[in-house]
């Protein structure tokens, strides 16, 4: 078995992570990935506070395990942290910018803090605002991301980090994307896209069987999407959505004053909160391309730790991991 200092740190026993998914139901998807041994999340954008404390409450009857709920700066939700603050989960993560006085708040209450940083100067600002755990995220990520690769921010993160643990995210499906983590300093994997295409993860079929079938290059920077999604509210804010094609990301790669979002927004709001938005924006990396099939989560985290076991005993010089199960 795997186990790293993030372990200790966190209180699990294997170094996975799964990504929030914003305001996509995941409250299956955690407790699977926690009971398997990994980090569960849960996103928070777009919810009531009272929608929040039925889930948290609801995760808690599944599992006793730590978990981490997320934030984002599109946008930050004042009250929906003071509850966060309040339910005292394992570990508060964020992206897209790096709030040091929310940081500061967590670390009162006893909460860790986990950044995900996209470039060097915001693992910088972490670090300095005592963050717990940085998440270097490359560019090849879905939802929202950077453009500098996961192969070069990981290492350029942990040669910033000193003792503080990193965590590689982005382009990672596998145990090939672990055992390369772990050779370039990181303490353990986030992995959104592969979770995304989980039998527990409470989406549309559509979209997990589009993820099955895309290739890397399906997975585009959903420019302009600035159009038709919430504004930042934090400052140092940043970061562009990788999305499969759909109608909605093309024209707002190509004719995005044609995007009306007086339209547009309640459109995509409403059939967010009904659990779809694949139809306009489905957030997803890169590693689509590596994903073949949907499977439960607590299988994918016995996979991915699998693989890189076998891997790093043997060097890893130009090994695959092994063939899937095709039997049951």
């Amino acid at each position: 078995m795997i186990f790293t200092p993030l372990c200790d740190l966190l209180g699990i026993e294997v170094p996975v992570i799964c990504a929030p998914f914003g305001p996509w139901e995941e409250v299956a998807l955690a407790a699977a990935v926690c009971e398997a041994g990994g980090l569960g999340s849960l996103g928070t954008a777009v919810l009531s506070v009272p929608e929040l404390e039925q889930q948290w409450a609801q995760l808690r009857t599944l599992t006793d395990r730590p978990f981490a709920i997320n934030h984002t700066a599109r946008p930050l939700d004042a009250g929906a942290f003071r509850a966060t603050i309040e339910e005292r989960p394992a570990a508060v993560s964020f992206h897209m910018a790096v709030p040091a006085d929310l940081i500061a708040e967590a670390h009162d209450a006893g909460i860790l803090w986990i950044q995900q940083v996209m470039d060097a100067r915001q693992a910088a600002e972490a670090l300095d605002a005592g963050a717990d755990v940085l998440v270097a995220q490359g560019g090849e990520a879905g939802g929202h991301g950077g453009d500098v690769s996961t192969m070069v921010l990981v290492p350029q993160v942990v040669d910033m980090a000193g003792g503080t643990p990193v965590v590689a995210a982005g382009g990672i499906a596998d145990g090939r994307g672990l055992a390369a983590a772990l050779a370039l300093g990181a303490q353990g994997v986030a992995m959104g896209t592969r979770f995304l295409a989980s039998t527990e993860m409470n989406i549309a079929d559509e979209w997990k069987q589009r993820i099955v079938a895309a290739d890397a290059v399906d997975a585009v920077k959903a420019t302009n999407s600035e159009r038709v999604l919430p504004p930042y509210n934090v400052p140092g804010s940043y970061g562009v959505p990788r999305s499969l094609h759909t109608p909605l990301v093309d024209a707002l790669r190509e004719h995005p004053e044609l995007v009306d979002p007086d339209e547009t927004v309640p459109r995509l709001m409403e059939a967010v909160r009904r659990g779809r938005g694949d139809e306009y924006l489905p957030f997803t990396g890169q590693s689509a391309a590596l994903v073949h099939e949907v499977l439960p989560a607590g299988e994918i985290v016995r996979r991915v730790l699998s693989e890189a076991e076998i891997i790093l005993a043997g060097g890893g010089a130009g090994l695959a991991p092994p063939p899937a199960d095709t039997e049951g």
